[in-house]
Parts: C-alpha cells; structure tokens; sequence
C-alpha cells in the first residue's frame, strides 16, 4: 500500500491500543500479531477491529474515520456463481435411430454394428458416417 506519511500506521496505532486496553481479548492481539509479521489484514479483520474500537473512548474518532474509509476502499471477495452441469456428450438420437431400425434387419451388418459401438462409446459421428446411415436407410426401403 502506498501512503501519503509513511510513519503514520493507523492501523497499527488502533491495534496497538485495543491491545492495551483489552489485554483479554485474544482476537486483538492475534491480528496485532499477524499485522505486524504480513503488514495486512483482510477486510472482515478490520471490520472487527473497527467494532472493537469503537468501544473504546481513548481511540480519537479521526483514526476511527480513516480506518472506516480503509475499509470501504477494500475490495469485497465475491464467489462466482456454480456453472450448469451439462453432460460432455450428447447422444444422437436420429442416429440410434436409423442405426436400430436397419439392425432389425440385417443384424450383423458390420459398418452399422461399428457405427453403433462407436455411438456406444460416446463419440460423434462424422457428417460422412451420418451420411452413410441415410443412404443405408434409403436402400433398406
């Protein structure tokens, strides 16, 4: 963060002082820890410290004022929404179609039985193949 005085924390003179006046309090002396070992803290500890103090009077309202506008200058984390679930594959229903009815019959009809297992196993048919299922189904009629 780049400040205007950099001798002047007033984050740090706002801990600092919390942590003196309520020795007890084991929040605020576990971010005065934290603050002084990463030199941050993250939106939801400030606005705990603000709540703290708050409810001591030696704290001048300036300070308080300007850790309330670091607070508002933090950026909220949001999640992102959960994507749809779609399926990876999308079977082809024309296709199984025409590929059962010319099963009916010629059971055994090779290029049909590969076009099915390939159907099977969940992989596309090429405009070609879709193609040949037509023409085979033409012929049967």
């Amino acid at each position: 963060m780049n400040r205007l005085k950099p001798g002047v924390d007033i984050v740090l003179d706002i801990l600092q002082t919390v942590a003196e006046k309520q020795p007890e309090n084991h929040f605020a002396q576990s971010i005065l820890r934290q603050y002084q070992e990463r030199g941050g803290l993250s939106k939801k500890q400030l606005e705990g410290l603000f709540g703290k103090a708050q409810k001591i009077k030696e704290i001048p309202q300036n300070k308080l004022a300007t850790l309330e506008a670091i607070i508002l200058r933090k950026k909220e984390k949001q999640k992102s929404e959960k994507p749809e679930i779609t399926p990876l594959y999308m079977k082809d229903e024309g296709a199984l179609e025409i590929i059962n009815k010319i099963l009916e019959k010629y059971p055994l009809h090779k290029r049909v039985l590969f076009l099915k297992s390939k159907c099977d196993n969940h992989k596309t048919l090429t405009v070609i193949e879709s193609e040949e299922l037509k023409k085979f189904l033409k012929i049967l009629k």
